[in-house]
């Protein structure tokens, strides 16, 4: 009796608990005054039943290994420099290689000890030339190309993460898949567009210097002086659209967006929105510096090779903050927040595949999978009390438990429920009486054998406890499995089925022996089971 009490508190709290994470995911409870002192979870729903828009997005990685193999080559430099060693700046041959010119070639080993101590580079081939100096072609290993891959791929990830984070969509799906591709589901998605240009734009954020002594007229025909690049000032129209000025710039950035911490959009004494940008304390002192030694002169602040402004310096800027104008739109400006906060990508993305989902194909879906659930639960339910009687129906109440729990489960993980979920949940109201069957055939049994019902029972659970558990942990590790090679649709319904086996067992061995002993124990010892 004493553990008859336990347990049935046990359960008790298990259901009063799911109940509390269940109840919110139900139409009309979440803002009714009960919903105040639920649980905030509800069951997030799918792409395929929401509607949104689904996106596959391929990483440039050669773009990435060639910027990773120039700041390596940067290094390598200020590495060789404090070891007063100098070197001209590296250049990229291909994504393994880079070409360095050391100035006195008598400094060859000093050079090579500095190149086996701060960098990932081997010396593939080395040539004396004429002047003294000496060409060096060096690369890098297979593994450490592929450490760079792996993480160009994380960072993305990541970056396209936190953008999407703070678009404000709820429950995305992001993902790694084969051949440097992301795929991104956004359910429930409104614009589409937008979201497309957030996470494609590349975001990166150089500052660099005018060059106001060069001819643009020389510099359109290709004619530069050496450290020097044409590129476009971006100028905001009237009508919403941007006309293109040609500028020259020095192609060294004096600071990157490496070094920004945040970005908000602010308003101006004329109500133009505007980007304000907080460096750290390294970004900090690089921009003061700056500003100090280039009074007077112009500053190209430079996203993805476009410049959208290029102010004067008209003193000292400190305190870590500096701003980006460009009459933008209150739209533009928290979008170009929103990437510059997230992080630039590591390489830029292209969109390969874009597919929308409509709201209305969604609705139909969960109109078609709840159908298609009740029709087999009724099924289901109906058998259970016509072949076992009393057992059918402790069957059919501990599996409106297990269905429960599942939902309760999914809202409280933070799950999101798919159209194969839905088929996962149909496959385990199946699954969930086949533990039940097997107990009552185990009952069947040793009241045939001339047991007491309360006997019968207890003999019953006992036996068939240990097979119902082998039978359910293989199908949970062919779910784990599921789950952690398959794409999201397999995931979706791998979630589910493991989630549903799991609550199906806690009802079937746990929940219904409460129930039968809840029967049994005021009964008279020779009484009749009806199963």
């Amino acid at each position: 009796m004493q553990s008859l009490r336990y347990r049935a508190i046990g359960a008790l709290v298990v259901l009063v608990l799911g109940l509390a994470y269940m109840l919110p995911s139900l139409p009309g409870v979440k803002d009714s005054a009960l919903g105040n002192i639920l649980p905030d979870n509800t069951v997030s729903l799918g792409l395929d039943l929401k509607g949104g828009i689904n996106l596959t997005l391929g990483v440039d990685m050669a773009t990435a290994m060639d910027n990773n193999l120039a700041r390596l080559g940067d290094d390598l430099k200020a590495s060789a420099r404090e070891n007063e060693i100098f070197i001209l700046r590296p250049t990229v041959l291909d994504e393994n290689r880079i070409e360095v010119v050391l100035l006195k070639g008598v400094q060859e080993d000093a050079f090579k000890d500095v190149i086996d101590k701060y960098t990932p580079f081997k010396v593939e081939s080395s040539t004396a030339m004429d002047d003294g100096k000496a060409k060096y072609v060096l690369s890098i290993s297979p593994q450490y190309r592929a450490d760079i891959e792996k993480l160009t791929m994380e960072q993305a990830i990541k970056t396209i993460r936190n953008r999407i984070d703070q678009f404000g969509v709820a429950e995305p799906d992001i993902r790694r898949q084969q051949d440097n591709r992301i795929q991104v589901q956004l359910p429930g998605l409104q614009d589409p567009e937008r979201a497309i240009k957030i996470i494609g734009q590349t975001a990166h954020l150089e500052f660099k210097m005018v060059d106001e002594t060069a001819d643009i007229a020389k510099a359109q025909q290709g004619i530069l002086a050496p450290g020097r690049e044409l590129t476009t000032l971006m100028h905001k129209q009237a009508g919403g659209g941007y006309s293109e000025t040609p500028i020259v710039l020095k192609k060294d950035a004096v600071l990157t967006g490496e070094y920004v911490t945040d970005a908000k959009v602010l308003l101006d004494t004329w109500n133009k929105p505007y980007v304000s940008l907080t460096f750290n304390a390294r970004g900090g002192a690089i921009f003061t510096n700056l500003t100090e030694e280039n009074v007077n002169k112009r500053m190209a602040i430079v996203l993805d090779g476009k410049v959208y402004s290029a102010p004067v310096i008209q003193e000292r800027i400190s305190g870590g903050r500096a701003s980006i104008t460009g009459n933008f739109s209150q739209e533009e400006a928290r979008d170009l927040a929103v990437v510059l906060r997230a992080g630039s990508l590591p390489a830029p993305v292209v969109i390969l595949e874009q597919r929308t989902v409509g709201p209305s194909l969604g609705q139909e879906s969960i109109d078609n999978g709840i159908l298609s659930a009740l029709i087999g639960m009724a099924a289901v339910l109906a058998f259970m009390v016509i072949y076992y009687g009393i057992g059918g129906l402790v069957a059919d109440v501990v599996l409106c438990v297990n269905i429960m729990l599942i939902l309760a489960g999914l809202a409280a993980f933070g799950a999101t429920l798919t159209l194969p979920g839905i088929a996962g949940i149909i496959l385990t109201i199946g699954m969930a009486v086949d533990a039940n069957v097997i107990i009552f055939e185990r009952i069947r049994e040793e009241l045939r054998r001339g047991l007491s019902a309360r006997q019968a029972v207890a003999e019953g659970y006992g036996r068939a406890t240990l097979t119902i558990l082998d039978a359910n942990v293989t199908t949970v590790i062919a779910a784990i499995i599921l789950y952690q090679f398959g794409t999201g649709p397999v995931r979706g319904f791998a979630v589910t089925l493991t989630l549903g086996i799991i609550t199906s067992m806690f009802t079937a061995i746990f929940v219904s022996r409460i129930l039968f002993d809840l029967y049994t124990r005021n009964r008279a010892a020779d009484a009749k089971l009806s199963l």
